[in-house]
């Protein structure tokens, strides 16, 4: 039985880095490093997607946990209001 191996994300960044450059195929990098092309070719796309994020200040995530908070209370104020409304029914009979 095999075990699963487990990259570091050093070494994930080093072989999509590698990529990046264009200076081998992809085939080139995996062999060398021992690793599926595939795995190469996914970390590549994961680094290349996540570079916006390397640049970014914080005010988009900030932004983006204060939506969600907002949405968050606007859902308990609309359970809240149910309750409410729902025993004001049964203590007016």
């Amino acid at each position: 039985m095999t075990t699963r191996r487990r990259f570091t994300t050093e070494f994930k960044a080093r072989v999509a880095l590698e990529a990046l450059r264009g200076d081998k195929t992809i085939q080139e990098i995996a062999a060398r490093h021992r690793v599926h092309p595939n795995q190469v070719s996914t970390w590549k796309r994961q680094a290349v997607d996540g570079l916006s994020q390397v640049f970014s200040n914080g005010a988009d995530r900030e932004r983006q946990d204060h939506e969600a908070e907002v949405r968050e209370l606007h859902a308990k104020i609309g359970q809240l209001t149910v309750e409410r409304d729902f025993l004001s029914k049964g203590l007016k009979r």
